[in-house]
Protein backbone atom coordinates (compact mmCIF):
# COMPACT_ATOMS: atom_id res chain seq x y z
CA UNK A 1 0.00 0.00 0.00
CA UNK A 2 1.34 3.44 -0.84
CA UNK A 3 0.67 6.25 1.31
CA UNK A 4 1.73 10.48 0.64
CA UNK A 5 4.56 8.83 -1.41
CA UNK A 6 5.88 6.66 0.59
CA UNK A 7 5.64 2.74 0.08
CA UNK A 8 4.65 1.08 3.37
CA UNK A 9 5.24 -2.72 3.46
CA UNK A 10 4.04 -5.10 6.08
CA UNK A 11 7.56 -7.34 5.50
CA UNK A 12 9.97 -7.70 8.45
CA UNK A 13 13.06 -5.19 8.33
CA UNK A 14 15.92 -6.47 6.64
CA UNK A 15 19.68 -6.52 7.64
CA UNK A 16 20.39 -2.65 6.08
CA UNK A 17 17.67 -1.09 8.48
CA UNK A 18 17.36 -3.46 11.33
CA UNK A 19 18.90 -1.12 14.12
CA UNK A 20 20.26 -4.03 16.20
CA UNK A 21 22.79 -5.51 13.84
CA UNK A 22 26.17 -5.23 15.65
CA UNK A 23 28.65 -2.57 15.30
CA UNK A 24 31.48 -3.11 12.94
CA UNK A 25 34.89 -4.06 14.63
CA UNK A 26 36.06 -0.41 14.74
CA UNK A 27 33.50 1.18 16.15
CA UNK A 28 33.32 -2.16 18.96
CA UNK A 29 36.90 -1.25 19.91
CA UNK A 30 36.17 2.63 20.31
CA UNK A 31 33.19 2.20 22.42
CA UNK A 32 35.50 -0.51 24.64
CA UNK A 33 37.91 2.11 24.80
CA UNK A 34 35.70 4.50 25.96
CA UNK A 35 33.81 2.36 28.05
CA UNK A 36 37.69 0.99 30.22
CA UNK A 37 38.04 5.14 29.95
CA UNK A 38 35.05 6.08 32.73
CA UNK A 39 35.63 2.97 34.68
CA UNK A 40 39.02 2.69 35.42
CA UNK A 41 40.60 4.95 38.15
CA UNK A 42 41.38 8.12 38.56
CA UNK A 43 38.63 9.14 36.38
CA UNK A 44 36.28 6.85 38.18
CA UNK A 45 37.32 8.67 41.98
CA UNK A 46 37.27 11.85 40.03
CA UNK A 47 33.24 11.32 38.70
CA UNK A 48 32.36 9.53 42.54
CA UNK A 49 34.09 12.84 44.03
CA UNK A 50 31.76 15.14 42.26
CA UNK A 51 28.32 13.37 42.91
CA UNK A 52 29.65 13.05 46.24
CA UNK A 53 30.26 17.28 46.48
CA UNK A 54 26.66 17.44 45.18
CA UNK A 55 25.05 14.99 46.83
CA UNK A 56 25.83 17.13 50.51
CA UNK A 57 23.17 18.36 51.82
CA UNK A 58 25.29 20.24 55.11
CA UNK A 59 26.09 23.95 54.12
CA UNK A 60 28.98 24.61 51.52
CA UNK A 61 32.11 25.71 52.80
CA UNK A 62 31.78 29.24 51.47
CA UNK A 63 29.67 29.61 54.48
CA UNK A 64 25.63 30.21 55.28
CA UNK A 65 23.62 33.12 55.09
CA UNK A 66 24.37 35.27 58.06
CA UNK A 67 22.52 38.73 58.15
CA UNK A 68 23.59 41.37 61.17
CA UNK A 69 21.17 44.03 62.66
CA UNK A 70 22.25 46.82 64.42
CA UNK A 71 19.57 48.61 66.72
CA UNK A 72 20.02 51.27 69.29
CA UNK A 73 21.16 48.79 72.06
CA UNK A 74 22.10 46.10 70.48
CA UNK A 75 23.49 43.73 67.43
CA UNK A 76 21.64 41.18 66.50
CA UNK A 77 23.14 38.17 64.51
CA UNK A 78 20.85 35.49 62.33
CA UNK A 79 22.18 32.68 60.58
CA UNK A 80 20.61 30.50 58.50
CA UNK A 81 21.36 26.44 59.30
CA UNK A 82 18.33 24.79 57.99
CA UNK A 83 18.75 20.61 58.94
CA UNK A 84 21.54 21.44 61.37
CA UNK A 85 20.79 19.94 65.05
CA UNK A 86 21.99 22.56 68.42
CA UNK A 87 24.84 20.25 69.37
CA UNK A 88 26.47 21.30 65.52
CA UNK A 89 26.81 24.70 66.47
CA UNK A 90 29.69 26.37 68.10
CA UNK A 91 30.13 30.07 68.81
CA UNK A 92 33.66 31.74 69.59
CA UNK A 93 34.21 35.49 70.74
CA UNK A 94 38.15 36.92 71.04
CA UNK A 95 37.79 40.66 71.05
CA UNK A 96 35.32 42.03 68.78
CA UNK A 97 35.13 38.74 66.44
CA UNK A 98 32.62 36.50 66.72
CA UNK A 99 32.82 33.26 65.50
CA UNK A 100 30.07 30.70 63.92
CA UNK A 101 31.25 27.15 62.91
CA UNK A 102 29.02 24.15 62.17
CA UNK A 103 30.16 20.98 62.43
CA UNK A 104 28.65 17.50 61.31
CA UNK A 105 30.80 14.39 61.71
CA UNK A 106 28.92 10.94 61.18
CA UNK A 107 29.65 7.60 59.88
CA UNK A 108 28.17 6.07 56.76
CA UNK A 109 27.70 2.56 56.39
CA UNK A 110 26.35 0.40 53.87
CA UNK A 111 25.36 -3.32 54.60
CA UNK A 112 24.60 -6.28 52.44
CA UNK A 113 21.71 -8.40 52.84
CA UNK A 114 22.88 -10.61 55.67
CA UNK A 115 23.41 -7.08 57.68
CA UNK A 116 26.95 -7.37 57.75
CA UNK A 117 28.97 -4.12 56.94
CA UNK A 118 30.57 -4.05 53.55
CA UNK A 119 31.49 0.16 53.51
CA UNK A 120 31.87 2.77 55.93
CA UNK A 121 33.06 5.71 55.64
CA UNK A 122 33.63 8.72 58.11
CA UNK A 123 32.29 12.30 57.01
CA UNK A 124 33.45 15.63 58.57
CA UNK A 125 31.62 18.42 57.31
CA UNK A 126 32.63 21.78 58.58
CA UNK A 127 31.84 25.71 57.75
CA UNK A 128 32.09 28.78 59.79
CA UNK A 129 31.56 32.50 59.50
CA UNK A 130 32.97 35.21 61.91
CA UNK A 131 31.52 38.81 61.84
CA UNK A 132 33.92 41.59 62.92
CA UNK A 133 32.19 44.33 64.90
CA UNK A 134 33.14 47.95 65.84
CA UNK A 135 34.06 47.64 69.02
CA UNK A 136 34.99 44.30 71.69
CA UNK A 137 32.56 42.17 73.11
CA UNK A 138 31.67 41.57 76.80
CA UNK A 139 30.80 37.08 76.16
CA UNK A 140 29.31 37.67 79.51
CA UNK A 141 25.93 39.74 78.40
CA UNK A 142 25.49 37.54 74.69
CA UNK A 143 22.41 35.73 74.56
CA UNK A 144 22.12 33.28 71.41
CA UNK A 145 18.78 31.28 70.81
CA UNK A 146 18.70 28.68 67.66
CA UNK A 147 14.86 27.69 66.79
CA UNK A 148 13.71 26.02 63.31
CA UNK A 149 17.10 26.38 61.52
CA UNK A 150 17.16 29.96 62.88
CA UNK A 151 19.86 31.09 65.02
CA UNK A 152 20.08 34.33 66.46
CA UNK A 153 22.34 35.82 68.42
CA UNK A 154 21.95 39.16 70.40
CA UNK A 155 25.19 41.06 71.18
CA UNK A 156 24.50 44.70 73.45
CA UNK A 157 26.72 47.64 72.65
CA UNK A 158 29.29 48.56 75.07
CA UNK A 159 29.51 52.38 76.00
CA UNK A 160 33.22 52.95 75.90
CA UNK A 161 34.78 55.70 78.90
CA UNK A 162 34.35 59.01 77.80
CA UNK A 163 37.49 61.54 77.99
CA UNK A 164 37.01 65.02 78.14
CA UNK A 165 40.27 67.15 76.31
CA UNK A 166 41.44 69.45 78.72
CA UNK A 167 42.13 73.11 77.32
Amino acid sequence: MEREGMLMSSMPPNEKNNPKKPLPEPFRELVKSMNDFFTDKPVRGFLQSIDDFFNTPFPAAAGFPVKTIETGNEHIITAELPGVKREQIHLNITGNYLTISVENNELETEEDNHNQVFRSKFIRQQSSRTISLPHAINDKKVKASYRDGLLQICIPQEKGKIIEIEE
